[in-house]
């Protein structure tokens, strides 16, 4: 039997106005959002489309990493989230390939999920998160 295909799992994007930034989601495309969490010094709302979620990220304080992206990018796409079939595997595999982890082992992210992040910089600019 093959390994499952990774997926994305969601996408995270950092606001400035969480309440502002989720009205486009409620009124325009009519979704629903799940309930809010607070991980990371971040409050997290999300809204699932197609099996992929949106992730809204705005910063409980500015010196969270959501608050630093904010203070140095301004909003907009934080990380994109893959999910793979077996996270510490993944992770052995960057390690192998050279790939910078910003997380050496997992750890829990939102909805208690185990998660890893890799470094933009091997990624093309680009934060990757891995999750199971």
């Amino acid at each position: 039997m093959s390994e499952p295909q990774p997926q994305v799992a969601h996408i995270g994007i950092a606001v400035d106005d969480i309440d502002d930034a989720a009205r486009f989601y409620r009124e325009v495309l009519g979704l629903q959002p799940c309930t809010p969490e607070t991980v990371d010094g971040a409050r997290i709302v999300s809204f699932t489309l197609g099996g992929v979620n949106v992730e809204l990220l705005q910063p409980e304080s500015a010196d969270s990493p959501i608050g630093r992206f904010l203070a140095r990018r301004g909003p907009g796409i934080h990380h994109v989230c893959y999910r793979v079939a077996d996270l510490g595997r993944a992770l052995e595999a960057c390690r192998s390939a050279g790939f910078q982890l910003i997380d050496e082992e997992p750890r829990f992210g939102a909805g208690s999920r185990r998660i890893a992040f890799v470094h933009p910089k091997a990624t093309a600019g680009t934060l990757i998160e891995l999750t199971e």
